[in-house]
């Protein structure tokens, strides 16, 4: 009997329950099925592990590859408003007929065994990609690195962007711990960079085990400059006059300094020239990161969720310059540090507008409310400034609201989850 042919969304749908647990870490299952797909790649493959700067590096590796007129896919996760997101090929997103095509081919390799959705939607959009003959795949790690499905493809240059603690549950509850995990994507023989300025000695150590070519920031690569240009130091390669890149936020040259390492090494298998690599940088987009959309009041879209992001979205609401009132719309999931996060930010916004969101594991409003009131956050009015926390069932209800307070001097940031920001971007269709 012809089985019906599934929707995209079908297939989503019943990816949900096929494994019993939503995250199992671990290679052996994915690595076998993947055998079966004979998932191989005779390009160059980057990928991209990080606490924090995985999505900014790896949109401005795609955006200066395609400058230069490479066939490039790049795979990153989670998507914002549509699971087509992840898979990108020259800059398009896959259609729903290619992830269904792609979805039947793991589905026929798997054989019974069993796939989280991370893992067999992973194993798809890898097939997808080497079906396609590219010059190029850029692969972001979804969480951790050493046991993240993606690992089953050997990287020829492995970027580690930062080492923070997040995912403590799954990682473990330090930066050393942690910093192994993302290690744990490197390769004997092959380029390993990390742009975290102060790497954990376990990161280190662990590419100096494996002979891993390890290039540091700061020691094999650098950046330099000022507010009209910049300029970028690698082992045997210089690149000058720089402009920023069109992502917003101060960690973005060290983002940029990973990328251009990593073009470095592969100068000979996918050469750029100096004007290609401008323009790439330049025209770079990437939706939900330090996002400032047109109109006032100002809104920030920012998918800020652990203290380290949390930190730097600080850093970046600072260089803002004046605003009356701060408005903040925040929600996040149970597992993360909601305290960390309302630590960094907690003197720079007066109202915080909260959310619950659509998952099991999200914290409840009234739980982050919790959290800010233990956290020093007191309601009323406090040396001439009001203070006010507010909690609503839907990041839209929060926005809608925020944006009827705020004077049009005002700002509006609206960060944490990808749900937090999915749920306000999708009204705004900000993408």
């Amino acid at each position: 009997m012809q089985v019906a042919k599934l929707t995209l969304n079908e297939w989503l749908n019943r990816l949900e329950s096929l494994h019993p647990k939503a995250i199992d870490m671990g290679l052996e299952r994915v690595a076998a099925v993947g055998i079966k797909l004979g998932l191989t790649f005779t390009c160059p493959v980057i990928t991209v592990g990080g606490t924090n700067g995985k999505g900014s590096t790896c949109a401005m590796l795609e955006s200066m590859l395609l400058q230069g007129g490479y066939h490039v896919g790049l795979y990153t996760s989670p998507h914002l408003l549509h699971f087509n997101e992840r898979a990108r090929i020259d800059g398009q997103i896959a259609s729903d007929e290619e992830l269904c095509l792609a979805f039947e081919a793991v589905e026929a390799a798997r054989d019974g065994i069993s796939l989280t959705y991370f893992e067999f939607t992973t194993l798809a959009i890898l097939k997808r990609f080497a079906d396609a003959k590219l010059d190029a795949v850029i692969l972001e790690v979804g969480l951790g690195g050493r046991l993240d499905a993606v690992n089953i493809i050997d990287a020829d240059v492995a970027i580690v962007t930062s080492v923070d603690l997040d995912h403590m549950d799954y990682l473990g509850d330090t930066r050393e711990k942690i910093g192994f995990e993302k290690a744990g994507i490197f390769r004997p023989q092959r380029t390993a960079i990390c742009s975290d300025p102060s790497p954990p000695a376990s990161l280190t150590e662990h590419a100096q085990a494996i002979g891993a070519d390890l290039w540091l920031f700061g020691r094999d690569f650098n950046y330099s400059g000022d507010r009209q240009q910049w300029n970028y130091g690698g082992r045997d390669q210089r690149r000058n006059s720089l402009a920023d890149p069109s992502l917003r936020g101060a960690n973005q040259l060290l983002n940029a300094s990973a990328a251009l390492a990593a073009l470095e090494a592969l100068r000979d298998r996918l050469p750029l020239g100096a004007q290609e690599v401008r323009t790439g940088l330049v025209l770079v987009e990437l939706p939900g990161r330090f996002q400032v959309l047109p109109g006032r009041p100002s809104v920030i879209l920012d998918v800020a969720h652990n203290p380290h992001a949390a930190a730097t979205l600080a850093q970046n609401l600072d260089n803002m310059g004046f605003h009356p009132e701060t408005y903040a719309v925040f929600g996040a999931m149970s597992d993360k540090d909601i305290a960390g996060v309302i630590s960094q930010l907690k003197d720079r916004i007066d109202h915080w507008y909260l959310t619950d969101l659509p998952l099991p594991r999200a914290a409840s409003a009234e739980a982050i409310a919790a959290v800010l009131q233990a956290s020093g956050v007191k309601e009323g009015r406090h040396g001439g400034f009001e203070k006010t926390i507010r909690s609503f069932t839907t990041p839209l209800q929060a926005y809608t609201e925020a944006k009827r307070h705020a004077g049009e001097n005002d700002r509006i940031a609206v960060f944490g989850s990808f749900l937090t920001v999915a749920g306000v971007m999708a009204e705004k269709k900000a993408v």
